[in-house]
């Protein structure tokens, strides 16, 4: 498993590619994407992803609401740790920070799961 910036050019290793965004990426059209699945569900609320505007300072209260969120996606997030455990898993988000993003959260979770 591991996380990419979705206009990072697709490779063969990335296996199975997730873009956990809201909003469709900016200047990227689908076929360059190369995506198999835009998963909405795991994606932080408008709220959230407001409130939080990428800004570093709120990262810390940031992971922690967002952890809260996902409490109610655990489905979804067997079926994507189920798709890591077959092939590589590639979480792909589009802010510009690799740090204080959706993605590293969803991914150290995912490495949790049993």
């Amino acid at each position: 498993m591991k996380i990419k910036r979705i206009y990072e050019n697709p490779e063969k290793t990335d296996g199975y590619r997730v873009l956990v965004d809201r909003l469709w990426p900016r200047g990227i059209s689908k076929e360059d994407a190369a995506i198999k699945e835009w998963n909405k569900a795991v994606a932080p609320s408008t709220e959230l992803r407001k409130w939080f505007a990428h800004e570093p300072a709120r990262f810390t209260e940031f992971k922690k609401l967002y952890r809260q969120e996902l409490k109610n996606q655990t489905g979804e997030l067997k079926r994507l740790k189920a798709i890591a455990d077959q092939q590589n898993l590639t979480l792909l988000y589009s802010a510009k920070d690799p740090l204080c993003n959706q993605a590293v959260v969803l991914l150290d979770i995912l490495k949790k799961i049993k």
